[in-house]
């Protein structure tokens, strides 16, 4: 561990954040260097559920090698000299948190509510109900088929890599996947990892992978609903007072 404190000169760093108990957690995050430790976990707690009381952070270079344990959490990240590609790895030492057992990533765990067909079309409302009843209202609907090159003229400009933010609601992310996903419907599709969990899922859709996320951070929209360029991850303690 370094003991004195050299930064960079954009002051700040991209390290890859891993999780002990989110096997599929693996997310590049930008930090100030300028940032205590206590904020760091801050931070990390709403992206990945571990509480702050409970988190333990180790950091390792780029050859797999540990530099030290982030363990004192009035101290700068500077301090502890990471540099840009290294690994910022959670330990989640809370036995009962949300983290532990799979849950945010195994489905199966979760049980299912299910209700028989009989059941369902006693109700006096349901989607099966309000569909029989839309489509003599609309019959040209079912019809309707989007070309295979639908919006594929909008992909031109956007590429996986590229900083994004997305409509509606501005988020922020990196695209991670652009072409079809005939799971999804005709035409093209952006995949995006959404900077905090504002997604729906992994990366995976309807059984397909298309591309790996953390959970709860993954989406995948219109061409139409994204726009690249300088949108970096915004801070949220930037315009906070100290």
């Amino acid at each position: 561990m370094a003991s004195q404190l050299h930064l960079p000169a954009d002051d700040s760093v991209q390290l890859l954040v891993t999780h002990s108990n989110i096997k599929t957690f693996s997310a590049d995050i930008r930090f100030s260097l300028q940032t205590t430790v206590e904020a760091v976990k801050d931070k990390l707690w709403k992206k990945s559920g571990t509480s702050m009381e409970s988190m333990r952070l180790e950091l390792y270079d780029d050859t797999g090698s540990k530099v030290g344990d982030l363990n004192e959490d009035f101290r700068p990240l500077g301090f502890y000299s990471p540099h840009n590609g290294y690994r910022l790895h959670i330990t989640d030492l809370d036995p009962t948190s949300v983290t532990s057992g799979g849950w945010l990533e195994d489905t199966s765990l979760v049980e299912k509510y299910t209700i028989s067909d009989e059941a369902y079309n006693k109700l006096d409302s349901n989607f099966r109900k309000f569909k029989e009843k839309m489509i003599p209202q609309n019959p040209t609907a079912s019809s309707k088929k989007l070309p295979d090159n639908y919006m594929e003229d909008l992909c031109a400009n956007i590429k996986v890599g590229d900083r994004c933010e997305v409509e509606p609601g501005a988020k922020r992310g990196l695209v991670k996947f652009v072409g079809k996903a005939e799971a999804l419907g005709p035409g093209f599709w952006v995949g995006i990892q959404y900077d905090e969990p504002l997604g729906k899922h992994d990366g995976m859709v309807k059984g397909v992978r298309f591309f790996q996320c953390p959970p709860a951070h993954g989406g995948i929209v219109r061409p139409d609903k994204v726009k690249v360029g300088d949108f970096p991850e915004r801070d949220p303690f930037e315009e906070e007072e100290i």
